[in-house]
C-alpha cells in the first residue's frame, strides 16, 4: 500500500466509525477466503461491514473516535466489523465464532465503552435495530387495526341482519 493509499484508507475508516456505536475486534487467522468472504456477506445482510485492516492503520484511525479505549486489542492478526446498529456487529460475530473454531471475538467497544466477551454476548442475544422497528410499528398499528374493525363491525352485522331478514322474507312466499 502506498503512502496515499494508507492515508486514504485511515480516514476512510474513520469516518465509518465515527458513525457507528458499535465495533468488535476479531481474529481471523486460518479462515479462508470464501469463509471470510461469507462473513463479510452476512455482515453486510445484516447492515454492518467486517474488515481484516492493518493494526497500526487501525489504530491511527480509531485515534480520534469514541473507540480510541481499544487500541490495546490490536495485536497480531485482527479484523474489525462494525455498525451504526450496535447488535449487528456482535450478532453475526457471535454467530460466525460458533461456526468457526478459528474465528475469535477478541473484544469490542459500545458507545465509547470497552466491552470483554460476556457483554458481546449479551449484545448478540438482544433484537437488532430492525427488529425493534418492526415490534414498534406493530405496537403502534395495532390499536389502529382494531379501531377499524370495531367501527366496521356494526355495519357488518347490519348487513348480516338484513340478509338474514331477507332469506328468511323470500322463503315465507
Amino acid at each position: 500500500m502506498k503512502r496515499s493509499e494508507k492515508k486514504d484508507f485511515v480516514s476512510e475508516l474513520k469516518e465509518e466509525l465515527k458513525n457507528s456505536s458499535s465495533i468488535i475486534v476479531s481474529e481471523y487467522s486460518g479462515l479462508t477466503v470464501k469463509e471470510i468472504e461469507d462473513l463479510r456477506k452476512e455482515m453486510r445482510q445484516n447492515g454492518a461491514k467486517f474488515k481484516v485492516t492493518k493494526n497500526r492503520l487501525t489504530k491511527l484511525a480509531i485515534a480520534d473516535t469514541q473507540f480510541k479505549d481499544i487500541s490495546d486489542l490490536f495485536q497480531g492478526p485482527t479484523a474489525v466489523s462494525y455498525s451504526s446498529d450496535p447488535v449487528a456487529p456482535a450478532k453475526v460475530s457471535v454467530t460466525f465464532e460458533k461456526k468457526f473454531d478459528k474465528f475469535k471475538i477478541i473484544g469490542g467497544s459500545y458507545n465509547g465503552e470497552k466491552i470483554d466477551k460476556n457483554k458481546i454476548n449479551f449484545l448478540a442475544e438482544l433484537p437488532s435495530l430492525d427488529e425493534l422497528r418492526g415490534k414498534l410499528i406493530g405496537l403502534i398499528s395495532a390499536p389502529a387495526q382494531k379501531i377499524a374493525s370495531i367501527t366496521k363491525e356494526p355495519a357488518g352485522q347490519i348487513a348480516r341482519i338484513l340478509s338474514a331478514k331477507s332469506s328468511n322474507s323470500q322463503e315465507s312466499n
